[in-house]
């Protein structure tokens, strides 16, 4: 007579009454796919025509606050540079940032990008973005910023902005990240960068490098951000016009 406890054919099968096997199997699953998605993730293009700058900032500030006004000049001025400005797609300073974007090439909506997320509160993308992604989580839409963006800009924000802030300096640090620059505008920032020297770096008890604090640079001015972006747009330029034999820069 036959074993009523073993299954009838496939012998690796799972069945989902078994709870532990079933999810034994489904995290064996979920691993695989981030392995899949990571390799692809690591593709490049070997050229490309446009320098691509994130802004971060917050979704609260309005039209004709000082600091709407300023990222909208300031990414007005990084177009017409030649960058492509990528922001959050949303309202207030991502907004702004795409309207700069706009007013200095309403013709070219592409260079003007928003990478949304699914909120259940949150407003509908903002009318100067040309190319939208959406993503269903925080996590896939912050890995989209860190390998689309070629500099990040971080202004003046909330906890969403510090989190995408603490991102890429956390990539910057163990070199996931390379040749990006974070600049980090406004004294809000400047504090944050001394509170951290001043808790992280306490002799015989650092949590930190002196090391890591010279990741961003720390403005206080349009003028400073854009010079940063040219300087090293430039070098971006010449490795797009040379790129190494395996595509890195």
């Amino acid at each position: 007579m036959s074993d009523p406890t073993k299954p009838f054919g496939q012998s690796d099968i799972v069945r989902l009454n078994d709870e532990d096997a079933t999810v034994a199997l489904l995290e064996r699953a979920v691993t695989g796919l981030w392995d899949v998605v990571n390799e692809l993730t690591r593709l490049r293009r070997t050229t490309r025509q446009n320098y691509r700058v994130t802004i971060f900032g917050s979704a609260r500030l309005r039209p004709g606050s000082f600091a709407y006004e300023s990222v909208k000049k300031l990414a007005a001025e990084l177009t017409k540079m030649g960058c492509d400005i990528i922001s959050g797609g949303g309202p207030g300073i991502m907004q702004a940032a795409n309207e700069g974007a706009y007013s200095a090439d309403p013709e070219a909506l592409q260079r003007s990008v928003g990478i949304r997320v699914e909120l259940p509160f949150e407003q509908k993308v903002n009318p100067f973005v040309g190319l939208a992604y959406e993503h269903r989580t925080f996590f896939s839409r912050l890995h989209h910023f860190m390998i689309a963006s070629d500099a990040f800009v971080v202004v003046p924000g909330g906890i969403g902005t510090l989190l995408e802030m603490s991102l890429a300096w956390q990539l910057l640090q163990v070199r996931k990240l390379y040749n990006t620059p974070l600049i980090l505008v406004g004294k809000m920032w400047t504090e944050l960068v001394d509170w951290g020297r001043r808790e992280m770096l306490k002799k015989d008890n650092e949590l930190a490098n002196e090391l890591v604090f010279t990741i961003p640079h720390c403005v206080n001015t349009i003028e400073e951000t854009v010079a940063l972006i040219r300087e090293n747009r430039a070098t971006w330029l010449a490795a797009q016009a040379s790129p190494s034999p395996d595509g890195t820069v």
